[in-house]
């Protein structure tokens, strides 16, 4: 006979599976969400094609290789052919010598746009698109006239007497704007980019329409995640006297555990399992992207923003920069991970009072400037002009690195690089402004010293 244990067992299991089994047939009904209902399939191995890339490549590009088998792509079978490979009739079809040697039908691009990569990740690339790293990260070296102007013209040194044209003038653009912005990418006769506009930054626009350069994070040729997710990642761009988000992240707590414990973090967890217990403080990437606590993944670094720290005068997001009401209620979700509610809402009533007081210092500074202009005491060359130059800094540099200071809490940054700063440069212009009006004519030299102080 059946113990009364044994029976409550029998019956449990009994329940359990015919639960289990109601729960499938739902889930066949609704369907996965990740998951498709046709036949899935992993096979194992490489094509005969892309063992002759691999065979070619060990020996032409080593380095490349060793990288790639060392990645996730090659763990999953994803070899340099199946990114690479592009249709004869592709804009980039090009064809190097091994290919047309060994596989004279098949037409490869070294460049790969997100066209390719949203084959396997299209979720990623359909955030990526809508976030300021997409087609407003290259519109000002791509689109816009003023910073051309400033590239060519003035940093490229056609005011100096380099001829236009000269290719010194692509320099400064290439060196600089366009390794962190992208440029949109121009093609030679046998369909290869030319060496001035290939390659690029995150904001890369390619022949075929696609826009952005995953590689910019996701380094080629590992592609590796735990890379991504650590704050020298970003550091590539965003440092430096105007936006020096990577300086003011180490000077921060954050900053501090993660320079001290990093090592011992566990960086490759799986997307949207990446949480607080693999690390003991957030990163870049944790707060701007990662799936934490209710939140999921997302490739939208603008998507958890509520303020414009970037621009001349900080405005709540909207349109294509986002959604700020929205987005300040997302990234107090990350905050709650790991802070109480007194100390997330002293931390952003402390970044709106920042923004304030910085947009007051701005929107006076913009009073005297209209008042100069009516009055045609500004230059027409404002890089002569120690107002205009001094207006440019404030915005720039200075406010910039006080915004952020107290958005990521960096106090030296938000403080000695930033408000005592702001203070000085307000009170130059409105000397130079007091002078001009009473004097009614413009100083006849410059007392800015260039950006030096700034």
């Amino acid at each position: 006979m059946l113990t009364r244990s044994l029976k409550v067992s029998l019956f449990l299991v009994v329940v359990t599976i015919f639960l289990c089994t109601s729960a499938w047939a739902e889930k066949k009904k609704v369907g996965f969400p990740n998951l498709s209902e046709k036949k899935l399939e992993i096979k194992r191995g490489f094509t005969p094609e892309a063992l002759k890339c691999i065979k070619c490549h060990s020996k032409k590009t080593p380095g490349i290789v060793a990288d790639w088998k060392g990645s996730r792509m090659a763990h999953a079978g994803v070899s340099c052919y199946d990114c690479h490979v592009v249709k004869k009739s592709s804009p980039m079809a090009s064809q190097c010598e091994g290919v047309k040697k060994e596989m004279p039908n098949v037409y490869t691009s070294p460049m790969v746009s997100p066209k390719a990569c949203e084959r396997c990740h299209p979720s990623e690339v359909e955030q990526f698109s809508k976030s300021a790293h997409s087609k407003l990260a290259g519109a000002p070296v791509i689109e816009k006239k003023k910073f051309q102007k400033l590239f060519y013209e003035l940093e490229g040194g056609e005011f100096a007497g380099i001829p236009k044209g000269d290719p010194r003038t692509l320099a400064a653009r290439q060196s600089g704007c366009q390794m962190c912005h992208g440029m949109k990418v121009k093609l030679k006769a046998d369909n290869k980019p030319t060496d001035d506009s290939w390659p690029g930054g995150i904001g890369t626009r390619y022949p075929d329409g696609g826009i952005g350069n995953c590689t910019v994070c996701h380094n080629r040729h590992q592609f590796s995640i735990a890379e991504a997710r650590k704050p020298e990642a970003c550091a590539k761009c965003h440092i430096g006297p105007d936006h020096p988000n990577i300086e003011i992240y180490y000077e921060s707590s954050h900053g501090q555990r993660y320079l001290s414990e990093g090592e011992s973090w566990k960086w490759d967890s799986a997307p949207d399992a990446w949480e607080p217990g693999d690390y003991a403080a957030p990163t870049c990437a944790t707060c701007h992207m990662s799936g934490i606590g209710d939140l999921s993944t997302t490739h939208n670094v603008t998507e958890r923003l509520k303020w414009d720290l970037v621009h001349a005068k900080s405005v709540i997001r909207s349109g294509e920069r986002g959604d700020g009401e929205k987005g300040r209620k997302l990234m107090r979700k990350v905050c709650s991970n790991c802070h109480s509610k007194v100390l997330i809402d002293s931390h952003f009533a402390k970044l709106d009072r920042a923004v304030e007081l910085y947009n007051f210092y701005y929107e006076n500074a913009q009073k005297m400037m209209k008042e100069l202009k009516a009055k045609g005491l500004l230059k027409k060359d404002k890089w002569k002009d120690p107002f205009q130059e001094l207006n440019y800094y404030l915005w720039h540099h200075v406010g910039r690195r006080a915004r952020h200071g107290a958005a990521m809490d960096g106090p030296d940054y938000a403080h000695w690089h930033g408000f005592f700063q702001i203070f000085q440069v307000y009170k130059d212009m409105e000397d130079i402004y007091n002078w001009r009006i009473k004097n009614n004519k413009i100083e006849p030299l410059s007392p800015v010293m260039s950006s030096a102080p700034y």
